[in-house]
C-alpha cells in the first residue's frame, strides 16, 4: 500500500494560477464523489507520481485533505503531449461499504519461464471489468503461464480472480486471455538466418588467413 499522499483544497481557478501552480511543481486535481460536489485540490508533483506508480488505477489510495483522511481511487492522469509534465490528476471518493466497478490488468506470470520451446504466446485481453467491496478490490487478475502446451487457451475463467466469491467478474467468463502456439515458419526462418549470418563462409576464413 502506498503512502499517505496529501492534498489542499485548491481555491484558484483560471489557466493563469493554475499555470503558475506547475511552476511551482504542484498539480492542480478534482476528487469526485457519488452525490456530492467535485472538490478541487493540489498535490506536489513528486509526491503523486511517486504514490500513483505504486497504485496504478486500481488499488486503493489513503489521501489527506486538509487534516481528513480519505480513501480514494485514481481515474486519470493527464499528461502533457509531448513535454515531460503532468497536467491534471483525478481522483474518485470511495465509499468503503458500497461496491466499485472497475477495470484491472490481467498479468501473466513466469512469461518468460514457459516450459514448452519454441513457442509463442499471444496475449488477446490485458484488462478485466469487475464488481467487489473496497476491502476486496484486487489489484491485478493473474494466471501462471510456465506449464502451458501448445494450443492451450486462457479465459477468464482460469484467472486467479474467478475463484473469489467476493468478487464478481462482468467481462465475459469464456473471452480468451491468451493462447500459446507453435512459432510461424517465417520466424523459425528468420531465426535461421540471423545464426548463419554470424558463422563466417568458407571464403571469408580463407581471406582471414591470407
Amino acid at each position: 500500500m502506498a503512502n499517505i499522499l496529501n492534498l489542499t483544497k485548491r481555491e484558484v481557478v483560471g489557466k493563469n494560477k493554475v499555470d503558475k501552480l506547475r511552476q511551482n511543481k504542484e498539480i492542480p486535481g478534482i476528487i469526485y464523489s457519488k452525490g456530492q460536489e467535485a472538490v478541487k485540490i493540489t498535490a506536489v508533483e513528486k509526491d503523486l507520481m511517486r504514490v500513483y506508480s505504486e497504485a496504478g488505477t486500481s488499488n486503493i489510495v489513503s489521501v489527506n485533505i486538509d487534516g481528513n483522511e480519505q480513501k480514494v481511487l485514481f481515474k486519470d492522469i493527464q499528461r502533457h503531449p509531448f513535454k515531460n509534465q503532468v497536467l491534471h490528476f483525478d481522483l474518485y471518493l470511495v465509499d468503503m461499504s458500497e461496491k466499485l466497478r472497475v477495470t484491472i490488468p490481467v498479468v501473466l506470470l513466469n512469461r518468460d519461464d514457459i516450459k514448452v520451446q519454441p513457442s509463442v504466446l499471444l496475449q488477446t485481453m490485458d484488462e478485466v471489468e469487475i464488481e467487489c467491496l473496497p476491502a476486496d478490490l484486487p489489484s491485478e487478475a493473474s494466471y501462471d503461464v510456465m506449464h502451458m502446451q501448445i494450443g492451450d487457451q486462457v479465459t477468464i475463467a482460469d484467472l486467479d480472480i474467478a475463484k473469489n466469491d467476493k468478487i464478481e467478474i462482468l467481462t465475459e467468463m469464456d473471452e480468451i486471455v491468451a493462447s500459446l502456439q507453435e512459432p510461424r515458419e517465417e520466424e523459425i526462418s528468420d531465426e535461421a538466418e540471423e545464426v548463419s549470418a554470424d558463422v563466417p563462409t568458407v571464403s571469408e576464413t580463407e581471406s582471414e588467413e591470407e
